[in-house]
């Protein structure tokens, strides 16, 4: 059972927005707010990459550089969920993008993380 479950993805044109969302599973329940959360993309024929991630506080963020300026992450410890806002988006922002939970610090190296979601197809495309 996956600990973890990822919404929002869909099809989107260019310049629009989407508000993903990376939340806790509730039977059981996965204590979602004492991990810093990663959010990640892969697309057809590439390897999965690092987009986002988020201390467990919320107090530090980090971005790709692809990303910077148009995607915001955030998190509500009341709702056990991270979101990652994205704005501006681009043909190449299409993937399928997955959060995940580690203990370490945030990063955006795969490795890091130990637990995944099934992730969420986005589709930007006119």
């Amino acid at each position: 059972q996956r600990q973890l479950v990822e919404s929002g993805g869909g099809l989107v044109q260019p310049g629009g927005s989407l508000r993903l969302s990376c939340a806790g599973s509730r039977t059981p329940r996965f204590p979602l707010n004492y991990f810093a959360i990663g959010w990640f993309r892969q697309a057809p024929g590439k390897e999965r990459e690092g987009v986002s991630c988020i201390s467990n506080s919320g107090e530090y963020t980090n971005y790709a550089d692809s990303v910077k300026g148009r995607f915001t992450i955030s998190r509500d410890h009341a709702k056990n969920t991270v979101y990652l806002e994205m704005n501006s988006l681009r043909p190449e922002d299409t993937a399928i993008y997955y959060c995940a939970a580690g203990v370490s610090p945030p990063a955006l190296e795969v490795n890091e993380y130990d637990y995944w979601g099934q992730g969420t197809q986005v589709t930007v495309s006119s």
